[in-house]
């Protein structure tokens, strides 16, 4: 029995070549050759960079918790909201509040582009639909008190996109969260 060959479909879209999540590191053109302990150590000073990144992004995080803590305090929800991986670290995060912090689970939520099958089986296509990003809010009664972070690590996800601007458009607090440079934004 032969398998069923797999074809992607073209990417569309804007390059995405130029964002800081698409280029290859150098340090790790190797990974593969390097004895044990000096790849745990390329990891390891590896790791130092996104730290950075938190240190410099730090107002404008502080910022987002304030913003965010207001709207819940006035009865607002959030929701986190991405494709891939970025939604996937929002839901974790999501369901970890009812057990950390002892909330309700409609308070926090995330919302991931495929839903939960998503969880365990990549859903490749659904981030560039735009609609179903405003759609999914919707179905969730989503509105003007609430908040959205929308994750996406590149910063370019049209399912991410489509719901900020939904969240926007309404009213509601709209947070769009990235791992590139700022001016790599759109």
């Amino acid at each position: 029995m032969t398998s069923p060959s797999v074809t992607r479909p073209p990417v569309t879209g804007p390059d995405r070549g130029h964002l800081l999540t698409e280029q290859a590191n150098p340090l790790s053109e190797r990974l593969d050759q390097l004895p044990t302990d000096e790849l745990v150590g390329l990891f390891c000073a590896n790791e130092r960079e996104p730290q950075r990144a938190l240190e410099a992004a730090a107002p404008a995080l502080a910022a987002a918790v304030d913003a965010i803590a207001a709207r819940l305090q006035a009865g607002g929800r959030l929701f986190y909201l991405g494709a891939g991986t970025s939604g996937r670290l929002g839901v974790l995060d999501a369901a970890e509040c009812p057990p950390t912090f002892c909330t309700a689970p409609e308070l926090v939520q995330g919302v991931l582009a495929g839903g939960a099958p998503a969880l365990l089986r990549s859903s490749e296509g659904l981030e560039d639909l735009a609609a179903a990003g405003r759609s999914d809010l919707e179905e969730r009664g989503f509105g003007p008190a609430d908040c959205l972070v929308g994750i996406a690590a590149g910063g370019t996800t049209p399912y991410v996109l489509g719901a900020l601007e939904h969240a926007q458009a309404i009213g509601a607090l709209a947070i769009a969260m990235a791992c590139v440079p700022a001016e790599q934004v759109p």
